[in-house]
């Protein structure tokens, strides 16, 4: 099934956007949010727990997978879908981003990223055509473009040769897709990655080349890495007002709820981060009113649920003094209910969050959850 997309509402008091987009394991509902299965597994979660949370995609790691088992044992065995036995959409990051962040001993040139695995020291080299040939081997819905990440603060310099490079090297690899499609192969989607860090003049002149491009979709890179909440949403604001109307607008490593909200307000359609399950495996969790660290003291002898108000699994059967003493004992337990809840919770916001569009009430459901978050944050600081 070819991909498409379909935008069915935009909020005329915001940048809110509603829609949908198809691929060869379904449809995906927007705004979405991708729970991150790094190595095809969403740690501590079986597959039927994200179904369980009516997720419909999630992502996995291009970098994890090209490493172990090897992309060739993955297509061996059927592609990851059936390897990881999910049914959903997937989508893959190019793998560009752990290159840069997992290892100190690489090196960037024209051709691509030399690397070294940070698990054996072995060399790797990653470029465009080897990025786009490893996600098609591993059968992904959704690829991505090799793009060149700056660590920030950088050079003004460094920034226009990582974006001139980026564009570069995002034309290479719909080059390679093009001919892996004359061999019956490369049916995955491809979205191309909009660089420049925090210069606005820089992510303009990017998009200016890739929005040129036969891009299925875009991504805005870069961002989340440390430049502050505020300023991350002035170049959201600025990259999705560039962006066509008609294609899906993905924010890549954004999964507080807070800037999750934000960002759809700004035109945002999806949305990864391992924010939400770390966290979860190390006992705190977000609800409906901010966060809960249940392994504090406070919550031994509380028998309410995590979020009186959710419905998950978790939250319907067990209590906040067991999951604490879980989590106190060392039990892994502990760990698994406790991300049921940060999936299903960051799932069902993004549906609320579509709910309100398609009413044309996302403004006000925005001013709403914003408070009642804020409300939540001070008490917990409190508590704490």
């Amino acid at each position: 099934m070819p991909f498409s997309f379909e935008l069915e509402a935009e909020d005329q008091a915001s940048g809110a956007r509603a829609g949908r987009f198809t691929t060869s394991h379904g449809e995906v509902l927007t705004p979405a949010f991708m729970p991150v299965g790094t190595a095809g597994s969403v740690k501590t979660l079986a597959p039927d727990d994200l179904t369980a949370a009516s997720c419909d995609i999630l992502l996995a790691n291009t970098y994890h997978l090209l490493l172990r088992p090897g992309v060739g044992t993955v297509l061996r065995l059927g592609g990851l879908h059936r390897f990881m036995g999910w049914d959903g959409a997937i989508l893959t990051d190019s793998g560009g981003f752990q290159v840069m962040s997992l290892t100190e001993l690489n090196k960037v040139h024209e051709e691509g990223v030399e690397f070294r695995s940070h698990l054996d020291g072995s060399k790797h080299m990653l470029s465009p055509e080897e990025a786009i040939r490893a996600q098609d081997g591993i059968g992904t819905d959704i690829g991505m473009s090799l793009d060149h990440l700056v660590r920030l603060p950088a050079p003004p310099q460094d920034v226009r040769d990582a974006v001139s490079r980026t564009v570069r090297w995002a034309q290479r690899g719909l080059d390679e897709r093009a001919r892996l499609r004359e061999q019956g192969r490369g049916g995955m989607a491809l979205f191309g990655i909009n660089q420049g860090g925090i210069d606005a003049g820089e992510r303009a002149r990017c998009f200016a080349k890739l929005g040129a491009m036969p891009f299925d979709g875009f991504a805005l890179g870069g961002l989340w890495v440390g430049e502050g909440r505020s300023l991350g949403l002035e170049m959201v604001e600025r990259d999705c007002a560039e962006f066509p109307r008609d294609k899906p607008r993905y924010l890549m490593g954004v999964g507080h709820p807070v800037d999750v909200v934000e960002a759809v307000a700004r035109g945002v359609d999806m949305m990864d981060c391992v924010l939400p399950t770390r966290n979860a495996r190390r006992g705190t969790v977000f609800i409906g009113s901010g966060r809960l660290v249940v392994r504090n003291a406070a919550y031994a002898h509380d028998e309410r649920p995590l979020d009186p108000d959710c419905d998950c699994a978790t939250c319907r059967k067990y209590t906040r003094a067991y999951l604490r003493h879980l989590f106190v004992s060392g039990e892994l337990l502990g760990m698994r209910l406790a991300s049921v809840h940060a999936v299903h919770h960051m799932v069902t916001l993004v549906r609320r969050a579509r709910t309100a569009i398609l009413a044309g009430r996302y403004a006000a459901f925005r001013t709403q959850f914003l408070e009642q978050f804020a409300s939540g944050e001070t008490l917990a600081r409190v508590a704490s």
